[in-house]
């Protein structure tokens, strides 16, 4: 019997599965882990939409969400997601 690996890209498939998904990993993890959780998602959705959408590169996005989680970290802050309804 052969196994597959595991890849958390395909398991999510809805905008409640990528919020549940990105706020275990803001509660839990660290800018890098955050950063992981970003290009999951992405790949979920796929890279191309996410660039068309906002105009940024993939480059772009890592840097600006690492900024980000750096600023809200000095300011004790957080980020909770809220999957928007169509």
């Amino acid at each position: 019997m052969g196994t597959s690996k595991f890849d958390i890209a395909d398991y999510l498939d809805s905008k409640e599965m990528i919020a549940e998904y990105l706020n275990t990993v803001l509660e839990e993890g660290d800018n890098a882990d955050v950063i992981i959780a970003i290009g999951h998602i992405a790949k979920a959705i796929g890279m191309t939409k996410i660039s068309e959408e906002t105009g940024l590169s993939r480059p772009s996005l890592y840097k600006a969400l690492s900024d980000v989680m750096k600023v809200l970290k000095a300011i004790g802050g957080q980020i909770k997601v809220n999957p928007i309804s169509a």
